[in-house]
C-alpha cells in the first residue's frame, strides 16, 4: 500500500468511530460488526479489495469451531500475513478457538467494532485486546 492509500484507509476507519455495534450491520453511524467494518472500509469505500458476500455467521462460531473462517476471508480478498503492522493494515485477534476479531491499524492504536462498545480505538496493551494472540495482515 502506498502512503496515500494507507492514509485513506486510516481516515475512513476513523470516520466509523462511535458507530454502535450491530451484528451483520454495515451502516456508518447506525451499526457495524468487526467483519463488516473491514468490508465497508476496504471494499465499499476504497475499493482496495473485491466486494465479498461472507454470508451468515453466528456471533459465537469462534467458540464452537476450529476452522479459521475469518482468515480465509482475508486470503480470498488478497491479504497477506505480515510481521508488523503499518497504518492501514489489519490485526486479527484470537477469541475462543479461532482468529475471530479484527481491527484496523491507525498508528499506535487500532479501530475496531466490539460488542456492547461499538466502534472504538484501542491500544494492544489495553482491554479488550490485551493478551490476545494476534496476527497482522496487509492487503497490499
Amino acid at each position: 500500500m502506498n502512503d496515500l492509500t494507507r492514509k485513506s484507509v486510516v481516515q475512513e476507519a476513523l470516520s466509523w468511530v462511535g458507530t454502535p455495534y450491530h451484528h451483520h450491520g454495515r451502516v456508518k453511524g447506525v451499526g457495524v460488526d468487526c467483519a463488516q467494518i473491514l468490508l465497508a472500509v476496504y471494499c465499499d469505500a476504497l475499493a482496495l479489495a473485491p466486494a465479498m458476500d461472507v454470508g451468515h455467521y453466528s456471533t459465537q462460531w469462534h467458540l464452537h469451531r476450529g476452522e479459521e473462517v475469518y482468515l480465509s476471508w482475508l486470503e480470498k480478498a488478497g491479504a497477506k500475513q505480515v510481521q508488523a503492522p503499518a497504518p492501514g493494515d489489519i490485526a486479527m485477534f484470537r477469541f475462543g478457538r479461532t482468529y475471530s476479531h479484527s481491527a484496523i491499524c491507525v498508528g499506535d492504536f487500532f479501530v475496531h467494532a466490539y460488542v456492547n462498545l461499538g466502534v472504538i480505538q484501542s491500544r494492544l496493551d489495553e482491554e479488550p485486546l490485551v493478551g490476545r494472540p494476534l496476527q497482522f495482515w496487509s492487503l497490499l
